[in-house]
């Protein structure tokens, strides 16, 4: 990315992308081997005009960005996050969520390696074994009115400037985390 900002993370022209880039810098901030964290995103004028105590406890002036992301409480410890997911219901208040988790990921070239017939907990410790996993941070958002943006970053080039954003990064996840809109 070639639009870094002296202070942050790179310039994004989408408010979803800039909401998704700041929870990215957040959770670097926090460093690896971190639990996944889910956030809530709230409009942020319209959080400055209905909690104006709470938009100026969370600095929130008027060049904020259109979403302020709000962590939630700790992922419950155990529990498969496609079933954690299924249990969300948001208020109208909330205009989107975000979840950021880590993961390793194997390149392209490796995929046609992966034995057949291995469950989840096997196909893990493959995958972990494996000389070319990398290890990844994946921030995915998505909105009410179903926009949805993403952000990986590489462990093994962990810096702002080589964040790969884009809104079809990690479609699985943001089926789920649509889903939490539905109903």
């Amino acid at each position: 990315m070639s639009n870094v900002s002296p202070s942050g993370p790179p310039m994004a022209s989408s408010p979803l992308t800039r909401a998704v880039l700041e929870i990215d810098e957040y959770a670097s901030g926090l460093g690896w081997d971190q639990p996944a964290r889910l956030f809530a995103l709230v409009d942020t004028a319209r959080l400055r005009a209905q909690e104006p105590a709470l938009a100026s406890q969370l600095g929130l002036g008027e060049d904020a960005t259109a979403y302020t992301p709000i962590e939630q409480d700790k992922l419950p410890r155990g529990k498969a996050l496609d079933e954690f997911l299924g249990t969300i219901a948001w208020p109208d208040a909330v205009a989107g969520c975000a979840l950021t988790v880590e993961r390793l990921m194997l390149p392209p070239s490796a995929e046609a390696q992966v034995p057949q017939g291995m469950s989840e907990k096997q196909l893990a410790a493959w995958v972990a074994a494996h000389p070319d996993r990398q290890e990844v941070r994946m921030t995915v958002a998505v909105l009410r009115n179903g926009a949805r943006e993403a952000a990986i970053r590489l462990r093994e080039k962990d810096s702002p400037t080589e964040v790969l954003t884009g809104p079809d990064l990690v479609p699985g996840l943001a089926e789920a985390l649509a889903a939490t809109f539905e109903g």
